[in-house]
């Protein structure tokens, strides 16, 4: 087919209009506010964008690597892992920029984060997709996805009322590889490790089935409305999340929010935070008792609604299905629940838990990893049981 016979949706003016105002709006506000705030914002604002346009999500990827052998999305996983590890070690070593510390995404390893990873594995393949998945989605008009968004936040902040009993499971602690072996050890060490998984992939038969990059070279109608290639948006999220350890102090992580989102709802409908020793703490005290708009991580998650809101304008493919299957509905449900209960117990998702923490050299980013593969397994069985399917 050439490319003069290919026929592109129409932006959705209207509906561009309104993400863009709703975008300006917010930066303003929170501008007058917090000068991070705003910044964060238009970070969140462009990993939504980036992850709308490439449609880069880890559940998919997958299932493709699983199912189909192929790898492109998980090859494109690799470089962006290998590109945020190269661009945070500095800042991680020096533990300081621009006048104010900076810590990576440490968490213990433990019995709590691997069972954790594993449940959030089942509910990838189950919700069809991540905790960025789902946002991006969501926000593009996907009506499921907002059903499991709505249960992710509620698994969340039901794993945040159990988080105590699992904590005192076995485990090692904390480990990060940067301040154990120094920097350029554990480096070397994880770049490694990247290359060792992507030749075992290729060894066993899993290839590159689909393109990296510009099929027909680049185009500013692609850039703009695009796809956008694999490569091009894993470069852009490993600097994005470097622009976020350097404005917020920390890697970019998203389901803290809906642990609290869930507790605000939770809070509004009469529960007594007291009870709960998760909740009790200074800090979850002080997020719980704030507006929304003053948590950065809930800052930047709907940043990236709004950015997906506009890519998803752009590309004139906000077209919600109001019919969906029971099958397909009861999934959602069980999916989201899943990913909410497991990313509490793992001290995060496959962005706070795996992306970032591995980015940070935290031995807990891959257990999470070695143990969320094999959840994704499951979950790819159970599809059929719930006609996901064909």
């Amino acid at each position: 087919m050439t490319t003069a016979a290919i026929t592109l949706p129409r932006i959705q003016r209207p509906l561009l209009f309104a993400a863009l105002a709703a975008a300006l709006g917010l930066f303003a506000y929170l501008a007058g506010t917090s000068a991070k705030q705003a910044a964060l914002f238009v970070v969140g604002t462009g990993l939504g964008l980036s992850l709308y346009h490439a449609a880069f999500g880890f559940t998919g990827a997958y299932r493709r690597a699983i199912v189909d052998r192929d790898i492109s999305g998980v090859t494109a996983q690799l470089v962006m892992l290998a590109a945020a590890m190269l661009l945070f070690a500095p800042i991680l070593a020096r533990g300081a920029v621009f006048g104010h510390g900076v810590v990576g995404a440490v968490a213990p390893v433990s019995l709590s984060v691997a069972f954790g990873s594993f449940l959030f594995g089942i509910g990838m393949q189950l919700a069809g997709g991540c905790a960025s998945g789902t946002l991006y989605t969501a926000a593009g008009g996907n009506v499921r996805m907002i059903l499991v968004l709505l249960f992710f936040i509620a698994g969340s902040f039901w794993g945040s009322l159990d988080l105590q009993w699992w904590s005192r499971l076995p485990g090692i602690g904390a480990v990060s590889l940067g301040r154990e072996f120094g920097w350029g050890p554990a480096l070397a060490l994880q770049l490694g490790v990247l290359a060792l998984i992507y030749g075992g992939l290729r060894v066993s038969g899993a290839r590159n089935k689909r393109s990296l990059w510009f099929d027909d070279g680049f185009s500013w109608r692609a850039l703009l409305r695009g796809p956008w290639p694999l490569l091009l948006s894993a470069g852009l999220l490993a600097l994005l999340n470097w622009v976020t350890l350097l404005i917020a102090g920390h890697p970019w992580t998203i389901t803290w929010a809906f642990s609290l989102w869930g507790a605000k709802a939770a809070s509004a409908m009469g529960w007594d935070p007291a009870g709960s020793p998760f909740w009790s703490s200074p800090f979850q005290e002080a997020a719980l008792a704030g507006p929304v708009l003053a948590d950065a991580i809930s800052v930047m998650n709907i940043g990236i609604m709004v950015g997906a809101l506009v890519a998803a304008s752009l590309a004139g493919k906000v077209a919600p299905k109001s019919r969906i299957p029971l099958p397909s509905l009861a999934a959602a449900v069980v999916g989201g629940l899943l990913l909410g209960y497991g990313a509490r117990l793992a001290y995060g998702c496959n962005i706070g838990a795996f992306f970032s923490g591995v980015a940070s050299t935290s031995l807990h980013g891959w257990l999470w990893l070695l143990c969320a593969v094999p959840g994704n397994m499951v979950g790819v069985r159970l599809r059929p049981l719930f006609r996901l399917d064909g």
